[in-house]
């Protein structure tokens, strides 16, 4: 059992943990938590199927980590417990020492001698001691009274009360392991979803997205309503670093998105014999409209691509969801035969790209005396919101206002003492005081020789 506590108690198992966590604690925030197995492949290659097998993507989760915590918290508790009695005796039930060479000892000491009673010399004392605010014990060991003068006795108790805040921290970070929950909304305006493992709703009344002049994006912004049996309770315009909160859950605005389900385009249509003609159209994907040229073609809008590329089949493919390279195919009829096909880009610098291809080989040069320019593109955002409960917030915060407490009272509230030894010696009472403090000497010092010149000169 010795052995056992001896282990538990060793500053150097407190060290190699300490070392080990925040080297994990380094790769979890290297390595992106609790991301999709396909990001992970695309990121580390043959690497994610380790990193995903040592629980290095949801590290503060893992069983290991929470592990290595709850032996942190168990070092912390052992060596609290066999420091926490002998500094409770010695705050509680101090020794008064009766041996004036110990005082004597002391760096901070001194020896007169009075021509009064002991027991006068002792109400002296102990009235200017309580003046600098200390508070006094006297016992009486047969001829010699001994004094014990202490204060800032809560310091003392520093180190235990940062060992307390370190293990509420402890115990907050293993709730938010085990209890903690994240999870991401996609929400266009109008929807309502539920929020994982909670009895309410959620519901997207207006998304905006405000934009620097150079076009980057400055601002999302999402008017967001909280619904409880489909009635709504709360309702705030939240954005990055402004989140809603309500019931544990914050919801905090992390990105957006478009919704190319359905967008609508707008084209225009020229003639390159006539340049008088202008045809503009605005579509959805699957609507078609009639030029009315001299030819009498129906347009038809056959898809959209927000990012176009052509894939290694030499079909339009999508690089990203973003609108990075905007593109349209279009479809030509006349009399209900199809007699080409085009791809239609948005950005000016590509529009020269755009080419018509007969829809068979009798129809080739039929399309020639039209060009068709995609002007302008809309589609629905949604927004992307985080849902976010952390049961242990709560605690890691209590935790660290204790810490920084315990911090206080270790090393800028030290406990002073003064120890002294009052014996009746030939008609006079001899006085012998010896004063230590742990931290602040220079100031202690001071203080004790301001009270040892003011009992000199009462002689």
């Amino acid at each position: 059992m010795k052995r056992l506590i001896k282990f538990f108690t060793s500053i150097k198992l407190a060290i190699v943990l300490l070392i080990i966590l925040a080297a994990a604690s380094i790769l979890g925030t290297l390595i992106p938590q609790g991301r999709s197995l396909e990001e992970y492949a695309a990121r580390y290659g043959s690497l994610s199927t380790l990193f995903i097998r040592l629980q290095l993507t949801g590290l503060y989760h893992s069983i290991w980590y929470l592990a290595l915590l709850g032996l942190f918290a168990l070092n912390i508790i052992v060596c609290t417990l066999e420091r926490l009695s002998p500094k409770w005796r010695r705050a509680t039930k101090p020794h008064l020492v009766v041996d004036p060479k110990s005082l004597l000892a002391l760096r901070a000491n001194v020896r007169l001698k009075r021509n009064a009673p002991p027991a006068d010399v002792q109400s002296e004392v102990t009235t200017l001691l309580a003046k600098a605010r200390y508070k006094v014990r006297t016992e009486r060991h047969g001829p010699r009274i001994a004094l014990l003068a202490r204060k800032r006795i809560g310091g003392i108790f520093g180190s235990d009360v940062v060992h307390l805040g370190l293990l509420i921290i402890l115990a907050g970070g293993i709730l938010s392991g085990v209890a903690s929950i994240r999870a991401n909304i996609d929400l266009s305006e109008g929807d309502v979803k539920p929020v994982p493992k909670a009895d309410f709703e959620v519901r997207l009344d207006k998304f905006t997205t405000e934009y620097y002049p150079d076009g980057s994006v400055k601002a999302w912004k999402s008017d967001l309503t909280v619904l409880e049996k489909k009635s709504p309770i709360l309702s705030k315009t939240i954005a990055v670093n402004h989140p809603l909160t309500y019931k544990g859950y914050s919801f905090y605005q992390t990105s957006y998105g478009w919704n190319w389900d359905n967008p609508s385009v707008e084209i225009w249509a020229k003639s390159k014999s006539d340049p008088a003609f202008l045809k503009k159209m605005t579509l959805k994907v699957g609507e078609q409209a009639l030029l009315e040229d001299k030819a009498q073609t129906t347009i038809a809008v056959k898809g959209f691509f927000p990012d176009f590329v052509l894939g290694e089949s030499k079909q339009p493919e999508n690089r990203s969801d973003q609108p990075n390279n905007p593109a349209a195919v279009i479809e030509g009829f006349r009399g209900g035969e199809k007699i080409f096909y085009a791809y239609i880009f948005a950005n000016p610098e590509f529009r020269d790209f755009a080419q018509m291809h007969a829809a068979n080989e009798k129809d080739k040069g039929a399309e020639t005396d039209l060009a068709f320019e995609l002007k302008k593109f809309e589609a629905g955002q949604y927004s992307v919101l985080e849902a976010a409960k952390d049961p242990g917030a709560n605690l890691i915060w209590i935790g660290c206002a204790l810490l920084m407490l315990g911090l206080g009272l270790a090393f800028y509230w030290p406990t002073w003492e003064i120890k002294a030894v009052l014996e009746e010696s030939q008609g006079k009472t001899e006085l012998i005081a010896g004063g230590i403090a742990a931290k602040s000497r220079e100031a202690f010092g001071a203080e004790f020789e301001k009270i040892a010149s003011a009992l000199r000169r009462s002689k």
